[in-house]
């Protein structure tokens, strides 16, 4: 159970890393799209997870080690970013949120689904 304290601190850091990709973030990935799809963060405000989700990246390890290579910078501007609304800057984790690539492997199987037309039989079953 996540406390409300702590859904504040996680939209505050989602909305304040997003602007620093918006601003920073050709410096740090190129040329990619970039959402931020969620943000957890601990109980003690301690750490941050962040859940990345990259559009047509094809390899997901190479983006994320990037990312983790620029993870210092990324705290360093977000620390000056919201340093009087808290008091801890918290540790930044990132993760590949590949739900999406999810999705699109399921609507490709779905697509390849092939339902027969109903016959005039089955309707007298009941």
């Amino acid at each position: 159970m996540t406390t409300t304290r702590q859904n504040k601190y996680a939209k505050l850091i989602q909305k304040e890393i997003s602007s620093i990709f918006t601003k920073y973030g050709t410096t740090y990935y190129g040329n990619t799209m970039v959402t931020i799809t969620l943000v957890k963060v601990s109980p003690d405000l301690g750490v941050a997870k962040i859940y990345l989700s990259p559009f047509k990246v094809k390899d997901h390890t190479a983006f994320l080690e990037t990312m983790n290579s620029h993870k210092s910078e990324i705290r360093n501007l977000l620390g000056r970013s919201i340093k009087n609304q808290v008091r801890k800057i918290p540790e930044l984790i990132f993760y590949i949120d590949d739900s999406l690539d999810h999705y699109e492997k399921m609507d490709e199987i779905f697509k390849k689904i092939e339902i027969p037309p109903e016959s005039p039989d089955s309707e007298n079953l009941d």
